[in-house]
């Protein structure tokens, strides 16, 4: 399970998705021509290939590995030797790897963690080595998240949108609209109605109709601000990314701040907290609701007390002061960061390692894959499957937001691992706790952000 989720419907410029097209269609062309070695091989001939996989719950485990074990039984020649990674480490890892000429072929990563790795030449360009069927399975928009310059450096796979765990007890007890996938809460009606299952005002009870966990605000805060045209980074005719900070990237942080400093709604010591750390209180009754990865599902039906209820609401969309504000596909966009398959530029044998991603990505393996870290596959005819469309759990909601993911803002920016760390972090969270105003936190993300940027773009 990986959170990070997704991009707006506007890229960085007019032609991006022009050419993401292209790329894709050039990943096939002659399909077969990616070349094998021969390193990873044995006297008799049979290929060894190394898979790491960063699964880590015990369904998602499971399932990997009895693909690896299907996979071998119907390819002797190619054996998949099956490595554990940990999400944790695996940047460092597979950088030292890399470095050290010891990389796995097979690569399980997330696509905001592939900048770095794609230009500084370490992963394959997968154009012309994957199946038609799977290319023209995931859609455009998916592809876009693994494109960096002018290759296409990993299949996106599995993705999240962050959505509102709701209590339902609480939410149907207060006689407040329920907000669907066609007609979500916007933004402003979502701060009144979390002020007012709050008691208004902020009655001291210790009783929220909200809680933000945002011990990582800027991803969270970036990928839901699309919703409200929110896009930060804009890249320019002379190729340079610069930051701007415009109206439609105030709404989400504006609407955070408001409801932990003026309206009492949200509770304040949950800001510093990771999504895991708000379940206590969600289940006490102390929260209302909790945005949240989609992922997160499963650690609600495996530690939720007995009897508890509860269901899964898309997140607020678009502006606007009414229902209808949030209303249309557009206003549900989101940015998201898939979880990929990649191969090791070093590999001698990168035919049979895109052969091996194909054969996991099948429609149906893709599933078992999906359900097994409770995500939603890229894969249109995978989320197709009726497994993935039940009301039970909150699947059905998930599938509806679909389409409205698109690749996180930031993705192919150089140096934004830099701003994130030094600038937009401490910025977002010193705003969110009511230390600074809007007006220091767009200078500091803008006038401080660009100051990065530059150093990456000369």
């Amino acid at each position: 399970m990986r959170t990070s989720s997704l991009r707006g419907s506007r890229s960085l410029t007019g032609s991006r998705t022009r050419w993401i097209a292209a790329l894709v269609a050039g990943l096939l062309v002659v399909a077969g021509a990616g070349c094998s070695g021969d390193g990873g091989g044995s006297e008799d001939g049979r290929i060894t290939l190394r898979f790491q996989s960063l699964a880590w719950q015990k369904e998602s485990v499971d399932a990997n590995k009895e693909l690896v074990r299907e996979w071998n039984a119907a390819h002797p020649d190619v054996r998949v030797e099956y490595v554990q990674g940990s999400w944790d480490s695996v940047h460092d890892q597979l950088l030292t790897s890399f470095e050290g000429g010891e990389a796995p072929d097979i690569i399980h990563d997330a696509s905001d963690d592939l900048a770095d790795f794609a230009y500084g030449g370490y992963l394959a360009d997968l154009r012309g080595l994957l199946s038609e069927r799977l290319t023209s399975d995931i859609p455009g928009r998916s592809w876009e998240t693994t494109t960096f310059g002018d290759g296409i450096y990993g299949v996106p796979f599995l993705q999240e949108p962050r959505v509102l765990i709701a209590n339902a007890k609480w939410l149907k007890e207060s006689g407040e609209r329920i907000p669907t996938p066609e007609k979500p809460w916007s933004w402003d009606e979502f701060r009144r109605i979390t002020d007012r299952l709050s008691g208004g005002g902020g009655k001291g009870d210790g009783k929220y109709g909200v809680a933000w966990p945002l011990k990582e605000p800027v991803s969270a805060t970036l990928n839901l601000s699309l919703s409200t045209g929110g896009q930060l980074f804009h890249r320019g005719a002379d190729g340079k990314v610069r930051i701007r900070f415009d109206e439609g990237d105030e709404v989400v942080p504006r609407t955070i701040h408001d409801q932990v400093n003026l309206d009492g709604s949200a509770s304040g010591s949950t800001l510093g907290s990771g999504g895991s750390d708000t379940l206590p209180g969600f289940f006490g009754g102390k929260y209302a609701m909790v945005p949240l990865g989609f992922s997160y599902r499963q650690q609600i039906v495996q530690q939720a007390p007995k009897g508890f209820e509860w269901q899964v609401l898309p997140a607020p969309a678009g502006g606007g002061t009414g229902a209808e504000a949030g209303a249309g596909t557009d206003g549900l966009t989101q940015g998201v960061s898939p979880q990929t398959l990649s191969v090791a530029e070093d590999s001698p044998h990168k035919k049979e390692a895109a052969a091996f991603i194909d054969f996991l990505l099948r429609p149906p393996n893709m599933v078992r894959l999906a359900l097994g870290d409770w995500m939603l596959p890229t894969g249109t005819e995978a989320l197709r499957d009726p497994a993935l469309r039940s009301q039970k759990d909150g699947w059905a909601v998930g599938a509806a937001l679909a389409g409205a993911l698109r690749s996180a803002p930031a993705q192919s920016v150089r140096g934004y691992p830099e701003w994130k760390d030094k600038v937009a972090t401490p910025a977002y969270q010193e705003y969110y706790s009511g230390a600074i105003g809007m007006g220091e936190l767009r200078r500091r993300l803008v006038k401080d952000g660009n100051l990065v940027l530059a150093r990456y773009q000369r």
